[in-house]
Parts: C-alpha cells; sequence; structure tokens
C-alpha cells in the first residue's frame, strides 16, 4: 500500500488516497446492509455485516501493524473514547 521511502508530502498523498479508498469500501458496506436490511433479506445481510467486519478488522490490523500509520483516539458522541 505505501511505498518503502517516500517523502513526506508523498506520504500523506498516498496514505490519503488510501483512506478515501477504504472509506469508499466502508460506505459500500453500509449501503449494502441497509437495502439488505430494507429487503428483509437476512442470510445476504449477516453475511454482508461478518464481511465488512472483517474487512475493518483488516485495516486496524495493518495499521498497527505498519510504523508509518498511527492510529489516534477520538471520542465519540456519548463522550466515550474510541480506539
Amino acid at each position: 500500500m505505501l511505498r518503502q521511502n517516500p517523502t513526506k508530502s508523498d506520504k500523506y498523498t498516498e496514505l490519503d488516497r488510501n483512506i478515501v479508498f477504504v472509506t469508499t469500501i466502508y460506505d459500500t458496506f453500509e449501503a449494502l446492509e441497509e437495502t439488505l436490511g430494507k429487503l428483509k433479506l437476512e442470510r445476504p445481510l449477516f453475511m454482508v455485516y461478518l464481511a465488512k467486519k472483517t474487512f475493518a478488522e483488516e485495516v486496524f490490523n495493518y495499521a498497527k501493524q505498519n510504523d508509518q500509520i498511527y492510529l489516534s483516539e477520538s471520542k465519540s458522541q456519548d463522550n466515550s473514547i474510541v480506539h
């Protein structure tokens, strides 16, 4: 995903592109889940839920293993810390 020795500006540009790509995939999962829920298709809905969860786990595992990507704590709407 990220080049070995990018310059600082290249790193952020490439990281930004990757973030947009991952966000687009996640949004697609969300839209598919919503559609399947409205159609009351339980089995495909469950499969999409599992795929979305697995995708998120893989993204976070990659980020944790990559020394160049830092995960920051953020506060959710109820002010609890989300990791």
